[in-house]
């Protein structure tokens, strides 16, 4: 899936993009969290893209995630 997903330093400021277009990762991710169905992204706002695409969009979502470390104090925990 990581195929799907470019990043280049002279598109978007070097945002991630849906490889071929200039659609960035984020902005398909806002339209997911809004509850918009993938289908709809696409005949929507983005007909360039796939489910595939959309579906390499949340994946690239959940690995950046996965390779973060959260620090968190027991203040923080309390709140």
């Amino acid at each position: 899936m990581h195929e799907r997903i470019t990043i280049q330093p002279d598109v978007h400021f070097g945002k991630p993009c849906v490889a071929g277009t200039r659609i960035p990762v984020q902005a398909v991710l806002e339209l997911v969290r809004d509850g918009v169905a993938f289908e709809q992204i696409i005949r929507d706002y983005y007909p360039d893209l796939t489910v595939e695409d959309v579906r390499a969009c949340v994946q690239f979502a959940i690995d950046v995630l996965a390779l973060e470390d959260f620090h968190v104090t027991a203040s923080e925990c309390d709140s």
